[in-house]
């Protein structure tokens, strides 16, 4: 497969996978902003998604309203879902030989709904929560188109690949941001209302409900997030998946690329697999996350040197 090929696959899959993570964390802090009778910061979220300066972010922090418009529609937000949804559809134009037709129809739907200028009035002047909701039908919608129309070649593997490195990354930002804001203020340890939005920002209320009876605590949202191999956006479920369509990139003409990029997955694997909530603990949770983003971004540099450089 052509490295051009390849790059647009995985781009415009971290994209849409991009997409979902935000849609999701905005519904749920917006339902968590009409339920406070405190001043709603919405700062974690700016900081997590749109990586902007302080100053920025304080401008936004506490209008609901502006930080929709901004982290939805924003043209001047590079990582708007507008934005990034429309690199999402150049990167399938270019592969638009190479996706089923349906796909690329489900692609241009999404495309098309975002940028609506009724989106945006909605976003202003409705229930938010309702406009949210026909967004992340449309992430819903292309997931399951992708995956019963999409050949089982490269061109899956690597879209697989980008999607399961977003996600590894979100939940590593989110549980660092969420834990960070705990050190700061320690009241939100015994605040359920704090460690339920935790969960259902990430699709795990749940599944957190079936595994632990005693509550919410700090120690087992960590181990559900970080360890758990039967929740679809733990850090070591997503890995583990970065590993297996990985191993179907190899064949005879990459050794050496696919065994030192194989190295690098097996390595934060095992960090992962073999580690516990109390070494954790013991190590320090941020080190521990700013280790693994570290090592994530690591494998997402490699990936372009070895297999997206010449495109």
């Amino acid at each position: 497969m052509l490295s051009r090929v390849a790059a647009s696959f995985y781009w415009l899959s971290r994209y849409i996978e991009r997409s979902d993570g935000m849609l999701r964390m905005l519904k749920i802090n917006y339902a968590s902003s009409q339920d406070t009778i405190q001043e709603f910061t919405w700062a974690p979220v700016i900081r997590i998604f749109a990586g902007q300066g302080e100053e920025e972010t304080e401008r936004l922090d506490n209008n609901t309203r502006a930080v929709l418009k901004y982290m939805v529609t924003g043209k001047d937000n590079p990582n708007s879902i507008l934005n990034i949804i429309t690199l999402s559809r150049e990167n399938a134009r270019g592969v638009q030989e190479h996706i089923p037709k349906d796909l690329w129809q489900c692609l241009n739907e999404y495309y098309h709904t975002v940028k609506d200028p009724k989106i945006e009035k909605a976003l202003q002047r409705e229930d938010p929560i309702g406009v949210l909701d026909i967004l992340i039908k449309q992430v819903m919608l292309y997931y399951g188109t992708a995956e019963i129309t999409m050949e089982r070649g490269e061109g899956r593997s690597f879209m697989n690949i980008g999607k399961y490195l977003e996600r590894a990354i979100q939940s590593v930002d989110i549980l660092d941001t969420k834990f960070g804001s705990v050190s700061d203020n320690p009241d939100l340890l015994t605040d359920t209302s704090y460690w339920k939005h935790l969960l259902l920002s990430l699709g795990g209320y749940e599944l957190y409900l079936k595994t632990y009876r005693e509550g919410f605590e700090a120690s087992n949202i960590l181990e559900q997030v970080v360890l758990n191999n039967d929740f679809p956006r733990s850090v070591i479920y997503s890995v583990n998946n970065i590993q297996r369509y990985f191993d179907r990139l190899k064949n005879n003409s990459n050794a050496d690329d696919f065994r030192e990029l194989s190295f690098q997955i097996g390595r934060l694997q095992s960090r992962i697999k073999y580690s516990s909530v109390r070494s954790i603990e013991q190590d320090g949770l941020h080190q521990y996350l700013t280790q693994i983003r570290k090592e994530l971004y690591g494998i997402g540099n490699a990936l372009n040197a070895h297999y997206f450089a010449n495109s």
